[in-house]
C-alpha cells in the first residue's frame, strides 16, 4: 500500500484584485473585485514507502501548495489525499506526529534562542521520550556537523547553518516521511553539498520517505529515483531523470578531443541519426540518436577517421530538458 495517495487533489485560492492608483485604491474600500486562481487542477499520484521523490516545476505550478495539503497546512478545494492512512488536513495532530516539514524560506527555531534550546522546546512539543530525544539529538547533530552551533542564537546564523539546524529539527522526533520545499535555494556549494549527502544517507539508511521540491536540478540528479514534473496545476511527467530526457529529447552528445586541429577538421560527423553540434580548434560535439546508432558503432566510425586523446558522453542538462518541456506543454494549452 502507497504511504501517499492522491486523487484528484484541487486547489482554488480566491484573491482580490485592485485598480491602479489612488482611486483604485478607495474604489476597493466599497467594491472589491475577485478572481479565483487554480493552484491544483485535479492531481493524481502515489508515493511508496521509502522513495525519494523530486516534485519540480516552475513558480506558481503549485508545488508548495501540494506540500502544505500533504502536511496538513492547507485544505484541498476537490479530491482525496491519505497519507500513512490518515487525511492531513482532518487528522492533523496525528498526522504532524508522523512527518517533518522543512520550507527553505521559513524557521521553525526560535529566533532569539540558542539551537539546543529550540531543540528542546520541540521535544516537549513533540512529546519525545527522553531517551529517544537524545539518541536522536546527538545522531543528527553529529551528522550536520551542529556542535560549533547549539548556543548560538538563531539569529546568528548562516543561512547553510540554520537550514541544517532546520533539517535536524524537523527529524528530532523520528518521523517516516520528510517533505522539503526549496532546502538548498540561497546556500553556498560546501552546504548545499551537506545537505544533500544527509538526505541521501537518511533514504537510504534509514528509509524515510522524502517529497523534495526544488529549482535546482542539480539535486535532483544527485538525489532522486522518480521526478514528477508539475506545470499550471497538472502533473505533467511522473518517471525516471532518464524518462524524463526522452520524453523531450532521446538524444546525447559525443565530445571527442583531438590532439591536432587538422583531425578535428577532417571528422564527418554527419548520418542518420547524427548531427554536429559544434567543431573548433581540436574538439568536436556531435548529437545522436542511440536508439538509431548506439554510441559504439558512433565511436567506431570517428576511430576509422583518425585517433582522438579523450572522448566522453553527455546528457543535455536537466534544466535544458524541463525547460523544453514546460515550453512544449504551454504550446499545447495554447
Amino acid at each position: 500500500m502507497p504511504q501517499i495517495e492522491v486523487r484528484g487533489l484541487a486547489k482554488t485560492f480566491r484573491v482580490a484584485e485592485r485598480l491602479p492608483g489612488l482611486a483604485g485604491a478607495f474604489r476597493g474600500l466599497f467594491h472589491r473585485r475577485m478572481r479565483d486562481v487554480h493552484a491544483l487542477g485535479g492531481i493524481d499520484f502515489d508515493i511508496e514507502r521509502g522513495e525519494l521523490v523530486g516534485y519540480i516545476g516552475p513558480n506558481g505550478a503549485g508545488k508548495s501548495t501540494t506540500i502544505k495539503i500533504l502536511a496538513g497546512i492547507l485544505n484541498p478545494t476537490a479530491g482525496t489525499c491519505r497519507v500513512d492512512g490518515l487525511t492531513p488536513w482532518r487528522d492533523r495532530r496525528r498526522h504532524v506526529a508522523r512527518i517533518g516539514v522543512v520550507f527553505g524560506q521559513r524557521t521553525q527555531l526560535w529566533w532569539d534562542l540558542p539551537v539546543i534550546e529550540s531543540f528542546d522546546l520541540l521535544r516537549d512539543i513533540y512529546r519525545i521520550p527522553s531517551e529517544a530525544y537524545r539518541d536522536n539529538r546527538d545522531r543528527l547533530i553529529a551528522l550536520m556537523d551542529l556542535e560549533p552551533l547549539l548556543d548560538v542564537p538563531v539569529r546568528q546564523l548562516s543561512l547553510g547553518q540554520r537550514m541544517r539546524s532546520d533539517l535536524a529539527a524537523a527529524l528530532l522526533h523520528g518521523p517516516s516521511l520528510l517533505f522539503l520545499d526549496e532546502p538548498t535555494i540561497g546556500l553556498d556549494a560546501v552546504s548545499k553539498l551537506a545537505i544533500r549527502d544527509f538526505v541521501r544517507e537518511l533514504n537510504r539508511d534509514r528509509q524515510v520517505t522524502v517529497l523534495l521540491t526544488t529549482h535546482d536540478m542539480d539535486d535532483i540528479e544527485a538525489l532522486c529515483q522518480r521526478v514528477m514534473v508539475i506545470g499550471n496545476g497538472r502533473i505533467l511527467v511522473d518517471g525516471s531523470v532518464a524518462a524524463l530526457r526522452r520524453r523531450v529529447r532521446n538524444e546525447r552528445v559525443l565530445v571527442v578531443d583531438y590532439d591536432s586541429a587538422g583531425e578535428a577538421g577532417r571528422v564527418d560527423a554527419e548520418g542518420e541519426g547524427v548531427r554536429l553540434v559544434e567543431r573548433d580548434a581540436s574538439r568536436v560535439r556531435i548529437a545522436f540518436d542511440p536508439d538509431r546508432i548506439p554510441a559504439a558503432t558512433l565511436i567506431g566510425a570517428l576511430l576509422a577517421q583518425g585517433t582522438p586523446h579523450d572522448l566522453f558522453i553527455e546528457h543535455p542538462p536537466i534544466e535544458q530538458t524541463v525547460a523544453e518541456l514546460y515550453a512544449e506543454h504551454d504550446m499545447r494549452e495554447r
